[in-house]
């Protein structure tokens, strides 16, 4: 198996939001095969540039690189109404329950509210950045959006219309900035990994990668490396579209490893989560009763729950 790479100039956040009915019939051929065979698309040509990019980047590192009690103060949960907004401490975080807490550090960007906190000083153009990358993302993902819409002959609002709130309190949608530092492996417990294995929670994923590391579960069950390809965004179907659309699409298991032996590089990559407005009731869009209904934001919190522990 290997991971699909799709041209999708026709559609590039650089062109106008429209598309000719054939232009619309060959991405949405490609996307869906891809996503109903594999879960993951490579998309070329999006319109978000490489330099865009490596600016999130470059200012993330800027703040993960600073001393701990510098970043305290923008911790996860610390800001009302936005629970997961903020910094997340190595170890934190286990997206696979059963290993030990993830070799990683993120910063999460879920909300656009004014009256939020951030960084300053050297890192006053840390919210600027960060908030641009996240409007740029959710461009890009409502567009996609109605790809995937056309490509199951739905409704085209069917997606957008439980999105809307992408930004706002009432929706979980996060940019999610991620550093793995360099490993010291008499340090590492029995089984730690940089990044669990698990299936995203919402209805797609946008990760943008610094470098290779991330592995893919094929349907074999074995693990096959998505590589970095430069310029490209790795597109992924998560839990919710998975259901949404019973299993049609497919949400596939993902982790990062550690490095091999004696390999001191560290990791970055940023990822847009997008998942549906909190009271978007998600229903089998075939009619069927594959999946019973659920709210967006009470399965969020309960994966949120699994992957923090329930405090």
């Amino acid at each position: 198996m290997s991971i699909p790479v799709v041209d999708f100039s026709a559609y590039s956040l650089s062109e106008e939001d429209q598309l000719t009915d054939e232009q619309m019939r060959k991405l949405s051929k490609e996307l869906k095969t891809a996503f109903t065979e594999v879960g993951f698309v490579f998309l070329r040509n999006t319109g978000i540039t490489p330099e865009e990019v490596d600016r999130v980047m470059a200012i993330s590192k800027k703040f993960f690189l600073q001393p701990d009690e510098l970043k305290q103060p923008f911790t996860r949960r610390s800001f009302a109404g936005s629970p997961n907004h903020g910094w997340v401490s190595m170890e934190a975080e286990r997206l696979n329950p059963r290993r030990p807490g993830d070799l990683k550090e993120s910063f999460n960007l879920t909300s656009l509210h004014p009256d939020i906190k951030w960084p300053s000083g050297a890192l006053s153009e840390f919210r600027e950045i960060q908030t641009s990358f996240f409007v740029r993302c959710r461009e890009l993902s409502v567009r996609l959006m109605k790809v995937l819409a056309h490509s199951l002959d739905l409704d085209p609002e069917v997606f957008l219309s439980t999105h809307r709130f992408m930004g706002m309190d009432k929706n979980g949608s996060t940019l999610r900035s991620l550093y793995y530092p360099s490993i010291n492996s008499e340090k590492v417990k029995e089984g730690q990994v940089r990044c669990g294995e698990h299936s995203d929670y919402g209805t797609i994923t946008l990760l943008f990668q610094g470098s290779d590391g991330l592995q893919v579960r094929a349907r074999s069950g074995e693990y096959i490396c998505a590589p970095s390809i430069p310029g490209a965004v790795l597109i992924n179907i998560a839990d919710l579209l998975q259901r949404w659309t019973s299993d049609q699409f497919i949400s596939v298991l993902h982790r990062v490893m550690l490095p091999p032996a004696g390999d001191s590089s560290t990791r970055q990559s940023l990822a847009f989560f997008v998942q549906p407005d909190d009271d978007a009731l998600i229903t089998c869009c075939d009619g069927s009763d594959k999946y019973p209904p659920i709210r967006s934001g009470a399965y969020m919190l309960e994966r949120y729950n699994e992957t923090y522990g329930r405090n």
